[in-house]
């Protein structure tokens, strides 16, 4: 999880040295904490997140094969929600050491070059994610209620372009993570200065390295840029995703209105609004899942400006919260696939040599016109 403005405790809550829960005593003095929750309560988050790792991972490299190995699944709009699928397993990669970091945040023990590593590849992933699912969303709306644009503008090519150019800026614009996340000693130790040089051992509680926001972030106001950047990766195409899908399901209730309207129209209406039904789903459980964590940093942000014990408690809530939420988002869209679409149960069926490997032929863009790249029909069959 991208949780990359995580501070020690002493920084979130404002605390002394002679007052810090769970803490080590060495010689007399308080020693910083190994962990920062309760066991109870990281042995439940962790089970959560292993179980979601294990649906998450299977689900997600399944769809994966279904669009690769099936020629009718290798529409446009799987291609996008494959490229999400990718996105998903890398977010899930990192889970082990978000939960090593959880466990016990200091001291951190592999290197510099995989803190900054892991939490880039998170923090790009999820760049990735909310822009193919606004790709797609326009897409979706070029098909629906510009069908003849559509047609010359929406192609195979050309979303394997665009999918690569949505993945080259999540890349770019997670870059500052590099520079704004490193491993770094705390200087708050009984003397005000670094446990190093005490006196103390730094074995154990005594080793206060920690995978963390560093200072340089804070002081040249680095880490308010990426706080609002994220900001505007969620919530502007949040903005997006609402008024497309509003434009969408009113053109959709205008044909649906329409009395002399054509069959073969009826029947493509139909499967865009299954479609769009599914997509739907995901949008709004990709936005459930992701709103506590968005909140969370910003009240992580606000509380080092202005130190509060009540922003610190609800930024405290809304991590434990978003944590589980955060691995949700990754593990259900396989799940939404499966319940919502039929086309996506067959498919998977014939993956696991359940059906007959050669999919029914019924009345659908992909079959009346081919699977030929430059058809817009191929834009209009999806999962």
């Amino acid at each position: 999880m991208p949780t990359w403005p995580n501070h020690s405790e002493c920084v979130s809550r404002n605390c002394s040295w002679d007052k810090i829960p769970n803490a080590t005593w060495n010689d007399d003095y308080v020693l910083p904490p190994l962990n920062y929750y309760s066991i109870p309560l990281l042995t439940a988050i962790t089970t959560a997140c292993t179980l979601l790792f294990l649906v998450g991972m299977a689900g997600n490299v399944m769809t994966i094969l279904v669009v690769s190995k099936y020629r009718d699944m290798r529409t446009t709009t799987n291609l996008y929600l494959c490229s999400m699928a990718v996105s998903d397993l890398l977010i899930f990669l990192c889970m082990p050491l978000d939960l090593y970091r959880m466990w016990r945040y200091r001291p951190w023990r592999f290197g510099d070059v995989l803190c900054k590593l892991f939490q880039f590849v998170s923090e790009s992933s999820t760049y990735s994610t909310i822009l193919s699912i606004t790709a797609l969303s326009v897409e979706r709306y070029l098909a629906i209620c510009f069908p003849l644009r559509a047609k010359a503008l929406v192609t195979k090519r050309r979303v394997r372009a665009l999918i690569l150019l949505l993945w080259t800026v999540s890349l770019l614009s997670a870059g500052p993570v590099f520079v704004m996340v490193g491993v770094e000693r705390d200087s708050m130790g009984p003397f005000g200065s670094d446990m190093n040089e005490t006196g103390f051992s730094l074995e154990g509680g005594g080793d206060t390295r920690e995978c963390r926001m560093t200072h340089y972030a804070v002081e040249s106001g680095l880490m308010g840029a990426m706080v609002w950047l994220s900001s505007v990766f969620f919530f502007m195409p949040v903005f997006c995703l609402t008024v497309l899908y509003s434009l969408i399901g009113r053109r959709l209730w205008q044909r649906h209105r329409e009395t002399s309207i054509s069959s073969r129209v009826s029947h493509r209406d139909k499967s865009n609004r299954q479609t769009i039904k599914m997509l739907v789903v995901v949008v709004l459980a990709f936005v459930l899942c992701w709103l506590p964590f968005h909140v969370g940093r910003y009240l992580q942000f606000r509380s080092l400006d202005a130190p509060s014990p009540l922003l610190s408690l609800l930024s405290e809530y809304c991590s434990l919260v978003s944590v589980v939420l955060f691995y949700l988002s990754a593990a259900i869209n396989p799940i939404l696939y499966n319940t919502m679409s039929w086309k996506y149960r067959c498919a998977a069926a014939r993956l696991f040599g359940l059906a007959d490997s050669q999919p029914q032929r019924g009345r659908s863009a992909s079959t009346m016109k081919g699977d030929g790249s430059n058809s817009w029909t191929v834009s209009s069959v999806s999962f």
